[in-house]
């Protein structure tokens, strides 16, 4: 989270990660694992990497409005599982 004065007020930017996933059918689905319920999709990469964005601020926003927190990410990592 970043917070910076703009124009004498406060604005806090967030920064989440965000899964990328081509399903069966072709389609890309984008999720944002820290925000319960947080996904879309769409037909290209980039649109659903333009749909998750906007998925993310209005996700972001009803949290805001009904007081409750913005978790944010400790961390993460990748893992590999030889079978």
């Amino acid at each position: 989270m970043y917070n910076s004065c703009a124009g004498g007020g406060i604005i806090q930017a967030y920064e989440f990660t965000v899964v990328i996933e081509k399903d069966e059918d072709g389609r890309f689905l984008a999720i944002c694992p820290v925000l319960q319920g947080c996904y879309t999709e769409g037909e290209t990469e980039a649109e659903a990497r333009l749909l998750i964005e906007d998925a993310i601020r209005l996700h972001v926003e009803s949290r805001i409005a009904r007081s409750e927190p913005i978790y944010q990410e400790v961390g993460s990592h990748r893992v590999r599982v030889a079978l």
